[in-house]
């Protein structure tokens, strides 16, 4: 049949019929009014305010009509999807429409109760109208509406988005502009903020020098990760089912100063290392006594639990049948004296490739902290390293909110910490060393109950970072033995270079949004607390980077020189330094690793 010559639709036919019987009538103009546009800021005049993007910004140019489109990239794994949740009525019928343009470009519904529907384009190199109808169910109120492009295909626009259809709650308006935000708290890390509560608003987002850094639904927060002495300004916004209010005013606040989170005394820039003090392998056994003065902060690995999930975790020292150079305990306490007379830093290290530990019950933690209480006061150290890997640390499949972590063995871990710490106190050294996939790898995906199927382990330290932030010494996340990562960037970095360690350390110090939620940004943490991780030598593990790649790290992320391919959110002098393993393995490839480290920090 020629497309261009159709004959009179059935629905024609039928509304004629229709009108034709007494009673029925055309919709009245009453009845078309209660038809609106539901969707927020569908022309992205207000940036993304309304929407969630895994990717995406808002341009100037090409736009459909306004000032004003979205554009957004696809990359790796990441089909640059923009979504929002609305409010609709049951057993209604919803219109979306939008304008795209660009290849393989999709606009869709889903959560619709009855069929999730899309609309797409193969190519559209000038604007395009997609539109697509679907009914609600009869218990449905709320629908996600979204846009996105295919991995791979370059960038792709889309403007003047609409889901046209009876109104969801009667809430038309977004809510007023928050009152009365004042500061509470300041220390020399975190900015403590109240405001008046606002009619209508169903929550707050909180901006931080005109970034959003976190949604809560009280009329406070604490904004935390902040740098000492430093001037921030900040800013609330009122948000409900009609979208987000204007910013209130502004108000600055200067934090403390104070490292926090562990002694003043570190250097400036420091010098990590592992040394094997319970186990022998190819590297040899190293007599504390014999670790050179470059090294600030010593790691004795490894503390390790009884059973996987007691939490009594254990220190034996080498057996002389492994390690026939090893000292007695008597020299062993004399040379970590002698170690904290010169300054230096000497904890234990729990965990490790071989220690799991689960700390599932309230009773698994109590054991935790006063097993390795006793370890810390028979020996006389200076703190604690947390070295947890395997699966020590995965997130429930419900556990998606890392302010507020809900699995046992997360919270129990940081009751934990916080409680040897408290007991211990300002002296106290707490480090971590997790691996990138329990860190960085939560910027994609943070454990199985937002990306279902992903390994739960993904972004599991997150929470307990974030919990001991002000009370952290230093991360130490291991850049080795490590699979592709994506940075910033949205492109995947792989071990080998400076660029890797380049992209996950710009990470922490820039801060990032977890599983792609721009309203849930883990926030940065101060360069002071952070060291690299890498390995000392090839024999060390995977990911080991020559002299010139560290140097070459050094200077992008202090000097914001000699720079790859990543580019940088900042300039950070202040970076702590470097971590390694191990003090053996650097010391069987003839000390390059410290030798390294000296030549570029003196």
């Amino acid at each position: 049949m020629d497309r261009a010559r159709r004959p009179r639709s059935v629905l024609a036919v039928l509304t004629a019929a229709l009108l034709a019987v007494p009673g029925i009538t055309a919709l009245s103009s009453a009845a078309r009014a209660a038809d609106a546009d539901v969707a927020v800021n569908g022309g992205f005049e207000s940036g993304l305010t309304g929407w969630t993007c895994t990717a995406g910004t808002t341009v100037t140019s090409p736009v459909h009509s306004g000032s004003a489109a979205l554009q957004a990239t696809p990359a790796g794994s990441d089909n640059a999807q923009c979504s929002q949740t609305v409010t609709v009525q049951p057993n209604a019928q919803y219109t979306l429409s939008g304008y795209v343009r660009g290849s393989y470009v999709y606009l869709g519904a889903s959560g619709t109760g009855t069929t999730d529907v899309s609309a797409w384009t193969q190519s559209a190199p000038d604007w395009q109208k997609l539109s697509t109808t679907f009914r609600t169910g009869a218990a449905t109120t709320k629908v996600t509406i979204y846009t996105h492009g295919w991995y791979g295909t370059g960038a792709y626009n889309a403007d003047d988005l609409t889901l046209i259809g009876p109104g969801g709650s009667g809430t038309t308006q977004p809510p007023a502009a928050p009152t009365g935000l004042r500061t509470t708290t300041v220390t020399s890390s975190s900015v403590g903020l109240s405001w008046s509560a606002v009619t209508g608003a169903n929550g707050y987002a909180v901006y931080r020098d005109g970034t959003r850094v976190q949604t809560v639904t009280g009329t406070s927060a604490t904004v935390s990760g902040l740098a000492a002495s430093t001037a921030y300004s900040f800013q609330v916004t009122a948000v409900n089912d009609a979208g987000e209010s204007a910013k209130s005013a502004v108000v600055t606040a200067t934090t403390g100063t104070g490292g926090g989170g562990g002694p003043s005394d570190l250097p400036a820039h420091a010098l990590v290392g592992y040394l094997h003090a319970s186990f022998a392998n190819g590297a040899g056994y190293t007599r504390l006594a014999d670790v050179p003065d470059s090294w600030d902060v010593i790691d004795l690995a490894f503390g390790e639990p009884t059973s996987v999930t007691s939490g009594d975790i254990r220190f034996t020292r080498c057996p002389v049948t492994e390690c026939p150079n090893v000292e007695s305990d008597a020299d062993f306490k004399a040379a970590i004296k002698a170690k904290q007379a010169a300054g230096k830093k000497v904890l234990i290290s729990i965990g490790g490739q071989n220690g799991q530990v689960q700390l599932t019950t309230t009773a698994a933690r109590d054991t935790f902290v006063s097993s390795v209480s006793k370890i810390i006061d028979t020996w006389g150290l200076d703190g604690l390293d947390i070295d947890f890997e395997g699966h020590s640390l995965s997130l429930n499949a419900d556990d998606t909110d890392f302010r507020n972590p809900t699995t046992p063995v997360i919270v129990n871990l940081i009751s934990a910490l916080k409680t040897l710490k408290a007991k211990y106190g300002a002296k106290f050294v707490l480090t971590m060393a997790p691996e990138t996939f329990f860190v960085q790898n939560g910027y994609q995906y943070y454990g199985t109950g937002k990306w279902g199927g992903q390994d739960p382990r993904c972004g599991a330290y997150l929470p307990v970072i974030h919990a001991l932030r002000d009370d952290l010494t230093l991360l130490h996340v291991q850049d080795y033995n490590s699979g592709p990562i994506m940075g910033l960037d949205n492109q995947y970095h792989s071990m080998g270079g400076a660029d890797f360690h380049i992209a996950m350390t710009d990470m922490l110090l820039t801060g990032f949004p977890v599983a792609g939620d721009p309203n849930n940004v883990f926030p940065p943490l101060r360069p002071d607390q952070v060291a690299i991780g890498m390995p000392a030598s090839t024999n060390a593990g995977n990911g080991y980077v020559s002299p010139p790649e560290v140097t070459k790290t050094l200077d992008c992320l202090t000097k914001r020189t000699n720079c790859g391919s990543y580019a940088t959110h900042g300039t950070w002098p202040a970076l702590r330094g470097l971590m390694t393993w191990s003090v053996n393995w650097d010391r069987y490839a003839n000390w390059e690793f410290q030798k390294n480290f000296d030549a570029y920090f003196g």
